[in-house]
């Protein structure tokens, strides 16, 4: 087979086979190989994750996978996460009353808020709540219920119970996958039923979400891009993946770059 005849026709079944094989894949590495843009093999992958055929990570792409435990997610891409919860804190309006959903980002969210605007903020995540009691500005409603592991949150019959009592100013949901047709996704159909719940009886409803999941569609719908009122993306999101969500309507913005992480001195470099 040609190199052409695989650019027209199988660079999908190749990237596939290159994800069973290494684990990953480099979009500079396979653009390099096949000779075709960056763009090219970005919107492959693209298209690959909307099938579910692969996991986008940044620079690449991982197979296919269901969520990885929150306990994980929580401790990875901390400055990514901490520059789109710099991002968010503008939206949140003093004296408001606020739903925190599941998820790393919305506990980097839930640190970054400031102590001087009397806010109430009800979440299903222990992990979040356990951070928004340290500031003593914010009054906080844990939803209950058992926890799921792997998105470290309550989201069954008692959570749904519990949530029945909130009329939330912001929502700010935790979303799996963001796609311009299929909206905010998540991967259990029983924590989609609790987002959605909560996102339908809201007055505004927003999401902060890193570039693994744009473009990305997990298997059950949460809400449609028509109800989500904002969405904040990474200073480096895919230029085209965001022309495609503001075509759709969405209000986008994006973070400032992230921070860099300092340097921990050692005795050798500090006498240096």
């Amino acid at each position: 087979m040609s190199v052409l005849d695989l650019l027209l026709g199988e660079r999908q079944t190749l990237i596939e086979k290159r994800l069973a094989l290494h684990g990953r894949v480099i979009a500079a590495d396979l653009a390099a190989e096949l000779g075709v843009s960056e763009d090219t093999i970005r919107r492959d992958l693209r298209e690959m994750a909307a099938a579910g055929l692969c996991r986008r990570v940044y620079g690449g792409a991982l197979p296919p996978a269901a969520e990885t435990p929150f306990s994980e997610r929580a401790g990875s891409d901390a400055e990514r996460k901490d520059a789109l919860a710099r991002a968010v804190v503008p939206f949140v309006a003093a004296g408001s009353a606020i739903f925190l959903d599941s998820g790393s980002t919305n506990l980097a969210i839930a640190r970054a808020l400031p102590a001087d605007r009397q806010l109430t903020v009800a979440t299903n995540a222990p992990a979040i709540a356990a951070a928004l009691i340290e500031n003593t500005g914010i009054d906080v409603i844990q939803i209950g219920g058992p926890i799921d592991r792997k998105t470290g949150a309550a989201a069954g019959a008692k959570a749904l119970l519990d949530a029945e009592a909130l009329r939330p100013d912001l929502c700010i949901l935790g979303a799996c996958g963001l796609h311009p047709d299929a909206g905010v996704t998540a991967f259990s159909f029983e924590e989609a039923e609790f987002k959605r719940f909560v996102a339908l009886r809201s007055r505004t409803v927003l999401t902060a979400v890193t570039n693994d999941k744009l473009a990305m569609a997990a298997p059950y719908s949460v809400v449609a891009l028509s109800r989500l009122d904002h969405a904040v993306f990474e200073a480096d999101a895919d230029g085209r993946e965001a022309d495609e969500f503001a075509a759709a309507g969405l209000r986008i913005t994006q973070a400032g770059p992230p921070a860099a992480r300092p340097v921990r001195r050692t005795r050798n470099n500090a006498a240096s």
